[in-house]
């Protein structure tokens, strides 16, 4: 169900900011030397105003990645002028790459309106789909939901 309200939803669900980024390390020696600068840095991500949470992903080889949810894109932004955060970036970035081949992050902010549902919904406990697609660019309205026979939803058009 759409809605504007996430303040029964989960605390990463609150957050209208979020990072995404990755870096592709050496090797597993470069993990080992990593390890006790990322643990400085995501405890001192956690205690920042404004923190909602953070995920880590792995890519094959060497690739270590993290999502982190904020509130703000300030509280974001801050987080990112943290002596610890500097200090993993300028040692994962040095000229020599004994650390790490390349590295990227990316930030998005959340649009107001969303979805939830059920025990998040915080306008009550309803657990029903949209009646309405949302309309892509081009589109007034968003063509209907249809409900198939085994509860599966499929566009019209």
């Amino acid at each position: 169900m759409r809605t504007t309200d996430f303040s029964r939803a989960p605390r990463k669900a609150q957050a209208t900011a979020m990072f995404v980024g990755a870096t592709r390390y050496s090797g597993p020696l470069a993990w080992a030397r990593l390890t006790p600068r990322w643990l400085r840095m995501v405890r001192q991500m956690k205690r920042m105003p404004g923190y909602c949470g953070h995920q880590v992903f792995y890519e094959a080889p060497w690739t270590l990645g993290t999502i982190g949810w904020f509130e703000t894109r300030d509280d974001l932004l801050r987080f990112a002028r943290t002596g610890e955060h500097r200090e993993l970036v300028q040692w994962v970035t040095s000229p020599d790459r004994k650390q790490a081949t390349g590295g990227w992050i990316r930030l998005w902010s959340a649009e107001e309106a969303g979805y939830s549902n059920g025990v998040w919904r915080a306008e009550g406990d309803e657990l029903d789909h949209i009646e309405r697609f949302t309309p892509v660019t081009g589109e007034v309205e968003g063509p209907p939901v249809a409900r198939e026979r085994r509860g599966r939803a499929r566009a019209r058009g």
